[in-house]
């Protein structure tokens, strides 16, 4: 996630299916005694290509065996997020707190679990990259382990397990005049064109080109969710004017065509029943300007671009889920309908200014899954009212996360959606046609997580009358917004105004990136007074992946340096309910 760069309690009742949409089934969490077992591997530390090969023979081994029911979770010698959240949910009143952890060892007990569940063998061919996202893609499909060569070369026999395809050589460019690019369009005609991938989920992983010789896995133990919901993987640049740097030969746009067909392909099945989410994010070095592989455009810029290119097609992203482990376990929660903590109303209005504060940039999975915790756990959180920005798909991946959140809330925790609402998109992108789905599909999250506010809309103009009448519809008690014109055709903000009830401001980014306390107050300080310092004046602050103890501090700088200027910070009913009050 890059935009910051600019700027349990327990559930007792079975839901008959998902009505989120969400492929995977839910289990009750009100687990008996006599449980079967909660089987846990421990992945290596190691950051070899041998260590990559097993990592994704895992992950689609747990895609399998987690298919029906939460079997085998993975924790990891070299990253502890997953340790904390199980030995988390593990306690009391929590969902894993009566299921016995039984250790497994090997890719054999591995295989051994899953039995008859695993149909056969893919080898993928490390000459041409792209076939590890093919060979993951044909996993789910076809319930079949990815091996590399080598690792069928020492296993494939042994398991007894017939080759369903060996990719190895049957890409040349032949095609398309790129290898890569051959490989998606075979795979798009083969799989996702005959209706037997997922409509409901898109992975933008990436591939092994880089990623198998340093031995990185942050997208390959994510892969268990990929081969759950037999979704389509790819890994393409949204970029038309510049070759991407992975793929030198290719003819200037090849990439950038896949990638609409890919799209189109996925409109044509959903369009009309659901949106889909585009899970994972592109590679930074291949798409964009990094030290050592400079680019003429900025990581932002590509992340922007992105969401720009997807958003016609009803795809949402959730932009970040590298080191994202155990998705298809947790996923299987039994999600309950969550409730906020609904704060007094103020009626009177004061010369101050009123601030509003959103914690910001946990619309994803990796920044809920690895970087809430460390400002949740904050021993300072509930001193000061406060706007988690947390997208309410998310429900989807990690159910029991978000449930913990809710359950362990102070009466000064408060929840909103991030970027955008239901996953992150350009409302303006959406064709006219597909508003009735837009609205269906985020109010269906909104309800679900009790949320009525959409404080961080990232768009690249202001909303038109259409789409604020469609977030009226959701997000009733509050919009704000966040408009940067990457095409240069005249974004604007909106002025703050009230819309048909809905309160519409500017989401400030002038504090966007945390660095200490004198620099965020001064930052705060400064965009009060660029906005005309009026009394009153409401001020909607976006801070990025930073503690509540820190914006504490930041607060007690602002009033220690600005006595004259008198602010209240407020939790985000009140701040939108003031504004449209003094609105009129």
């Amino acid at each position: 996630m890059l935009r910051h760069v600019l700027g349990g309690c327990c559930v007792l009742v079975l839901l008959a299916g998902s009505v989120f949409g969400a492929p995977g089934a839910n289990m009750d969490s009100a687990t008996p005694a006599d449980s079967p077992p909660l089987y846990v591997f421990e992945s290596p530390a190691q950051a070899t290509a041998a260590s990559f090969d097993e990592a994704m023979a895992v992950a689609c081994l747990q895609g399998i065996i987690n298919r029906e029911q939460p079997r085998l979770y993975v924790v990891s010698t070299a990253n502890a997020r997953p340790r904390y959240w199980l030995d988390l949910l593990a306690k009391e009143p929590n969902w894993l707190a009566k299921r016995k952890q039984t250790p497994i060892a090997g890719l054999d007990a591995l295989r051994e679990l899953a039995g008859d569940a695993v149909k056969g063998a893919v080898i993928w061919d490390p000459a041409v990259p792209a076939t590890l996202n093919v060979a993951t893609t044909i996993a789910g499909v076809k319930d079949a382990i990815v091996l590399s060569p080598e690792l069928a070369e020492a296993w494939l026999s042994n398991w007894k397990l017939p080759l369903i395809e060996d990719l190895r050589g049957r890409f040349t460019g032949a095609e398309s005049g790129s290898s890569k690019n051959d490989a998606y369009r075979w795979a798009l005609r083969e799989y996702l064109a005959k209706g037997l991938c997922s409509s409901h989920l898109l992975c933008l992983f990436e591939d092994s080109a880089t990623s198998r010789a340093a031995g990185g896995i942050s997208y390959v133990v994510t892969r268990d969710w990929a081969v759950k919901n037999r979704s389509f993987v790819f890994d393409l640049s949204p970029w038309g004017d510049e070759i991407p740097k992975d793929d030198p030969k290719q003819a200037m746009g090849t990439d950038l065509e896949t990638y609409r067909m890919i799209l189109d392909e996925v409109l044509k099945q959903s369009a009309g029943k659901h949106m889909t989410e585009l899970t994972g994010f592109f590679a930074f070095w291949k798409y964009s300007n990094i030290a050592g592989f400079p680019s003429k455009h900025e990581p932002v810029p590509t992340e922007w671009e992105t969401v720009y290119l997807i958003s016609p097609y009803n795809c949402y992203q959730n932009t970040v889920s590298s080191d994202c482990y155990n998705q298809s376990f947790h996923s299987q929660f039994a999600f309950q309908p969550l409730k906020q903590k609904r704060p007094n109303r103020v009626d009177t209005l004061e010369n101050k200014a009123y601030l509003c504060i959103l914690m910001a940039d946990y619309d994803s999975a990796t920044p809920l899954y690895d970087f809430l915790p460390k400002s949740w756990d904050d021993p300072k959180r509930g001193e000061l009212p406060l706007t988690w920005g947390i997208n309410p798909n998310l429900i989807e991946t990690y159910p029991d996360l978000i449930t913990h959140l809710y359950a362990t809330a102070t009466a000064n925790d408060h929840f909103a959606s991030d970027a955008s609402a239901a996953g992150y998109f350009n409302p303006n992108r959406v064709r006219p046609e597909y508003l009735p789905l837009f609205v269906e599909h985020n109010r269906r999250f909104f309800r679900a997580t009790d949320m009525s506010m959409a404080p961080m809309v990232l768009d690249w103009e202001e909303p038109t009358a259409a789409v604020k009448d469609a977030f009226a519809q959701f997000a009733p008690d509050g919009y704000a917004t966040i408009i940067m014109d990457m095409h240069g055709t005249g974004g604007k903000l909106p002025k703050p105004h009230v819309w048909k009830g809905m309160p519409v401001l500017e989401l400030i980014n002038n504090t966007c990136n945390y660095e200490n306390p004198k620099q965020t107050a001064d930052a705060m300080y400064s965009a009060i007074q660029e906005r005309g310092n009026a009394k009153p004046g409401f001020y909607f602050f976006r801070i990025v992946w930073t503690p509540p103890s820190a914006v504490i501090g930041a607060l007690s700088v602002f009033r220690k340096e600005h006595p004259e200027l008198p602010i209240e910070v407020v939790d985000p009913y009140n701040f939108f309910g003031l504004f449209k009050k003094h609105s009129g």
